[in-house]
């Protein structure tokens, strides 16, 4: 596949006002950091006088579309995800998005998903020869293993690499996710990162009313972690570090926040764990902020928001070095790195820094203050200007999308 050239120019004084359809098979109010990012790039967008055009599954029954100022919502059909429960999977729609963008044609297409949606979105933007450009949000490949499918993870490698290379770029969060795609045989990959709301999640919500709530004394230690309860975020290992951490701290508990398949099992092996399920905003904000250590060993992240939700509230980190903790954690400065998937390092890090509050705290202020230098603005900004250079680069070279796929 020939490469585009993708230059990524300054913002002009009076910037063009673009129609962006955005589809994906995940939005706000469902709980995940592919909902939370697209939602908040769409009201930045908003905001910035953009016209937005969301296609997105309808989430349930009472669901109505929304058009209102710049935004215009168009709901497709879903089916229920297997073990995620509330959230949809969008069915194939050509004809309905072939008739909405032949009426109306949009300046770019942005695709999130690679679901039956984002595949139809797809295959309809090359159709009537849109600019498209596609994100990287999740490692299904790498899902697969922990659900079973591992003979599967060839196909799933094929059929994303294919997907994403039938578009003009493809977005990702981490110059490490660049690196490790392009070794897959993705092309014209663009690094778009992710920020953290650094007024939301703080240590000033740190509440002595919740931790009491929680049964904890003073000098007591909690390790949290938060994420979905499902195979692949490792929880084993968090089970286990903590087994090993408590061994050196016996006044110590941990605090697992979120939902998922494996709540049930845990919660019978391990009653007296603190289950805080699923919350979120200043809710969520306060748990993270009254824990006093993150643990986060999971291996299949494109990016890991938790990991710098938990740095912007102040806490000590221990993470795999790779994905957010590889680009914005300092080995012994601001948090503590393993190797990738050396599960004995991580315990290790992970029991020695239990027992040294002295330099727990300070490398939970240490993450703080790198936290607020990854605010969502700039994020915003850089965000707009590719779709806007994007777009001038379509236009001004004439491309023939269908020269440019990639059967993969």
């Amino acid at each position: 596949m020939p490469e585009i050239p993708i230059i990524l120019q300054q913002l002009p004084t009076s910037k063009r006002v673009l129609r962006i359809a955005v589809v994906t098979e995940t939005y706000p109010p469902e709980i995940n950091g592919v909902a939370m990012t697209i939602g908040r790039l769409v009201s930045a967008l908003q905001q910035r006088d953009h016209q937005i055009q969301l296609i997105r599954p309808r989430q349930n029954a009472e669901d109505a579309p929304s058009s209102r100022g710049n935004l215009e919502e168009v709901l497709q059909r879903g089916l229920p995800i297997p073990r995620y429960d509330g959230l949809k999977m969008g069915l194939p729609a050509k004809s309905a998005l072939c008739r909405l963008w032949a009426m109306k044609r949009p300046d770019i297409v942005h695709i999130a998903t690679e679901g039956p949606l984002g595949w139809s979105a797809l295959a309809v933007a090359n159709k009537l020869k849109l600019t498209v450009t596609t994100d990287f949000h999740t490692n299904f490949h790498s899902y697969s293993k922990h659900y079973g499918l591992g003979l599967l993870r060839r196909p799933i490698v094929a059929y994303l690499r294919k997907f994403h290379n039938k578009a003009l770029c493809t977005l990702v969060p981490t110059d490490g996710m660049r690196r490790e795609l392009a070794a897959y045989g993705y092309g014209n990959l663009v690094v778009v990162a992710r920020g953290v709301d650094t007024e939301l999640f703080s240590p000033a919500r740190r509440s002595a009313e919740l931790r009491g709530s929680w049964g904890i004394d003073a000098g007591d230690l909690v390790v949290a972690h938060v994420g979905r309860l499902a195979p692949e975020k490792n929880l084993p290992l968090v089970v286990s570090a903590f087994l090993e951490m408590r061994q050196r701290v016996p006044r110590s508990k941990l605090l697992l926040v979120g939902d998922g398949p494996e709540r049930a099992a845990l919660q019978a092996r391990h009653p007296e764990f603190l289950f805080a399920g699923m919350r979120t905003g200043t809710d969520l904000a306060a748990h993270y902020a009254s824990a006093d250590l993150f643990l986060f060993p999971s291996t299949t992240e494109t990016y890991g928001n938790v990991t710098v939700e938990a740095m912007a509230s102040g806490l000590a980190v221990v993470a795999y070095d790779y994905a957010a903790a590889e680009e914005h954690i300092r080995h012994g400065v601001n948090g503590l790195l393993a190797e990738l998937d050396d599960a004995p390092q991580f315990t290790r890090l992970a029991t020695d820094l239990i027992g040294d509050p002295a330099r727990m705290r300070e490398l939970g202020r240490n993450a703080r203050a790198t936290a607020e230098t990854i605010g969502w603005d700039a994020i915003y900004d850089r965000f707009e200007q590719v779709m806007l250079d994007i777009v001038e680069e379509s236009e001004d070279h004439g491309y023939e999308l269908e020269s440019h796929q990639s059967v993969g």
